[in-house]
């Protein structure tokens, strides 16, 4: 029977029943390990498997509490983790040093956990670590058709709200737009109104704020369908 009733690294976050774990592909080779040859059995694409030291890994796990019986026969030395079962709900992982600022590798939410908000919470995480660590990221490229999927969703319902605030912070934007249009008819229909000649800002300050690579932040800006020029110096 296995000993670990959570994982083998630091908790970094915990909100409710959710936690985070940090855990070294260094100092955990085989606990790794296990993670990537689990992931293969959903991923077709997943190449490395033993190779785990250059990687960090961030595992999600849900928790329950235990039941009173168990608290009555758990040993008094035992801390409050020991009675409690983390379940993995999926991990993503990123190099320790990536050349590229890749912010995540690989990505897996076990199909219990599907469609229920956890792959996102999983991207929105990698890029929190990118905004604390003051480097804006992107996800290791190629993207799976699914994986671009989901980041083009996550990076518009990012950067649009940015230059929508950043509108009304201007004075620029006057009137409530209608909740039934989409992202791409809400600021094209912004676009319309406003006179971007008094509206400037840079693709690098919504990348700072958001944490997104430059580049995925300009290739965002062009399919959200609106009207943009770019001078020489990045407005």
């Amino acid at each position: 029977k296995c000993p670990y009733s959570f994982p083998p690294g630091n908790e970094i976050y915990r909100c409710k029943n959710i936690s985070v774990f940090e855990v070294d592909g260094y100092t955990s080779r085989l606990y790794c390990q296990q993670l990537c040859l689990l992931a293969k059995l959903f991923l077709d694409h997943k190449t490395l498997y033993y190779d785990v030291e250059p990687f960090l890994f961030y595992v999600v796990t849900i928790h329950n509490n235990a039941t009173d019986e168990q608290e009555h026969n758990e040993k008094s030395n035992h801390n409050n983790d020991n009675e409690r079962c983390f379940h993995l709900v999926g991990y993503f992982s990123k190099e320790k040093r990536s050349v590229q600022k890749y912010n995540l590798s690989c990505i897996l939410v076990l199909p219990p956990y599907q469609k229920q908000a956890y792959g996102r919470f999983l991207i929105d995480f990698s890029f929190l670590l990118s905004r604390i660590e003051g480097q804006p990221g992107s996800p290791e490229k190629p993207l799976s058709q699914l994986g671009n999927l989901s980041y083009q969703s996550y990076w518009r319902s990012k950067v649009l709200p940015f230059l929508l605030c950043s509108m009304k912070d201007c004075k620029l934007l006057n009137s409530t737009l209608p909740n039934h249009e989409t992202d791409s008819d809400c600021l094209a229909n912004s676009v319309g109104s406003i006179g971007f000649r008094d509206f400037v800002i840079t693709i690098h300050e919504i990348s700072s704020t958001t944490g997104i690579d430059p580049h995925d932040v300009a290739s965002t800006i062009q399919q959200l369908a609106t009207t943009i020029t770019l001078s020489a110096d990045g407005r």
